[in-house]
């Protein structure tokens, strides 16, 4: 009899945590004792949420043609970072050891207005990227990762 490999072993997790880098590329941490790593939980490229992300991303594209007399055209900066703040914090499952106050707010934001903000924020661009590097990445999702 031969044996066959059950593809079913490489199926990514639903979740994955990215360990956030400043900018100059340092892992951060919440505390001085870098014991607290600042996360955050994405779902994966394989999850439900993913699927509904890429057709949304794709109508997004055919409506802007369809605007647009059938030609490509790109959105505009604010509307892609709308887009990309949108995208992503519906990807988001949850930050872990951060938070984020932006001025004028007199409490800290939660849930997906804060995993907004944070996207949308232009001066945290450096986490955005993160992000969508993250994503775009199955191996992250692994289980291999996982056990990393």
């Amino acid at each position: 009899m031969t044996k066959v490999f059950n593809i079913a072993a490489l199926a990514v997790a639903a979740t994955a945590p990215l360990h956030v880098k400043s900018p100059t590329g340092e892992p951060l941490y919440a505390d001085a004792e870098r014991k607290l790593p600042i996360l955050i939980h994405l779902y994966g490229p394989g999850s439900e949420i993913a699927g509904v992300i890429e057709s949304r991303q794709s109508s997004r594209a055919l409506k802007r043609m369809q605007d647009n007399d059938g030609k490509i055209t790109a959105a505009s900066r604010e509307e892609r970072i709308t887009e990309t703040s949108h995208d992503l914090a519906s990807l988001t499952a949850r930050f872990e050891n951060f938070e984020y106050q932006p001025d004028g707010a007199t409490e800290p934001l939660t849930g997906e207005a804060l995993f907004r903000a944070v996207y949308a924020d232009q001066s945290l661009g450096f986490i955005t990227k993160q992000v969508a590097k993250f994503f775009g990445d199955w191996g992250n999702f692994s289980a291999a990762s996982k056990a990393a």
